[in-house]
């Protein structure tokens, strides 16, 4: 097996713990909100509960994603002690990390010819972009080396869905995403919009569905419409969300009875807070292995 390590960035909203017993060196990405930039880094330099208060309240994070130089800061090191290295970035559909970590490959690969440095698009985002790495770091562990690896994330990353729905328009409003009209319209009649992530790593809204309930209750027909086996699904389930976990362990619930099959428990992430930043609070997402995404 070659020598080499994986790394992904702060943006897969996975805890603290996870990575640290995974043994994975991670990217941060920042966020600035009411004048001061912090550190993504899952909840240490603020935690979720104190950052989606302060977005209720009014106020609007700007995010800062992980530059040219900070990438090679965290590669360099490991090809300098002849270690290769596989990185997976957030989705090139929502966030510029993809370029700058390419940028950071061609400089140090002219600068160590004979180590690999392997970066990828995920083309996901949030807990699936954390459910994705999952799968690679179990990959990585069972003994496959880089290149299969490589080859295989990049054949199989379309197999993984993100199903959301948002349920606070004000936000969406305030940062631009939807006009004030629709907010006013959507929030008067309880329309939570449900998305998804299409095949190029974009947001991409499918349905107005009317109150949140109903809204959950999609989810899980998304799943049930899409997963591995449908009922039968072995797969794991991991969800997130920002400041309504009630609303998630209800999904949760619902997923295991929908598909008892599916592996372990459903595991309950916070949306961090580069993704919560431009979702705000009430945003509930389920992701899962199933059909290649085609659009």
């Amino acid at each position: 097996m070659s020598n080499y390590v994986v790394t992904c960035c702060s943006t897969a909203d996975l805890p603290k713990e996870y990575f640290e017993k995974r043994n994975v060196t991670l990217g941060y990405f920042k966020f600035t909100i009411d004048g001061v930039t912090y550190v993504d880094d899952m909840g240490q330099s603020m935690s979720s509960e104190e950052f989606f208060k302060r977005v209720a309240g009014g106020a609007m994070p700007v995010t800062t994603q992980v530059n040219v130089a900070e990438y090679a800061a965290l590669f360099e090191p490991f090809l300098k002690d002849g270690i290769d290295v596989l990185h997976v970035t957030l989705s090139s559909g929502i966030s510029g990390s993809y370029g700058s970590a390419k940028i950071a490959q061609s400089d140090l690969q002219a600068k160590y010819p004979e180590r690999k440095l392997i970066v990828i698009d995920s083309l996901a985002a949030s807990s699936g972009y954390g459910l994705l790495m999952d799968k690679i770091f179990d990959l990585r562990d069972e003994g496959m080396d880089i290149d299969e690896l490589a080859k295989w994330v990049e054949a199989n990353k379309l197999r993984l869905h993100h199903w959301f729905f948002a349920s606070d328009l004000k936000h969406l409003r305030r940062g631009g995403r939807v006009s004030g009209a629709a907010a006013l319209v959507g929030t008067l009649l309880n329309i939570c919009p449900v998305m998804n992530v299409d095949n190029e790593g974009k947001l991409h809204p499918r349905m107005k569905i009317r109150g949140k309930r109903n809204a959950i209750d999609q989810l899980v027909k998304q799943a049930l419409e899409n997963a591995d086996g449908r009922e039968k699904y072995s797969g794991k389930f991991f969800l997130c969300h920002s400041a309504i976990l009630a609303d998630a362990k209800l999904l949760a619930k619902l997923l295991k009875e929908a598909m008892p099959n599916s592996d372990g428990e459903v595991l309950i992430n916070n949306i961090g807070s580069t993704v919560g930043s431009h979702t705000g609070v009430g945003t509930l997402s389920v992701f899962f292995w199933g059909d290649k995404r085609v659009d």
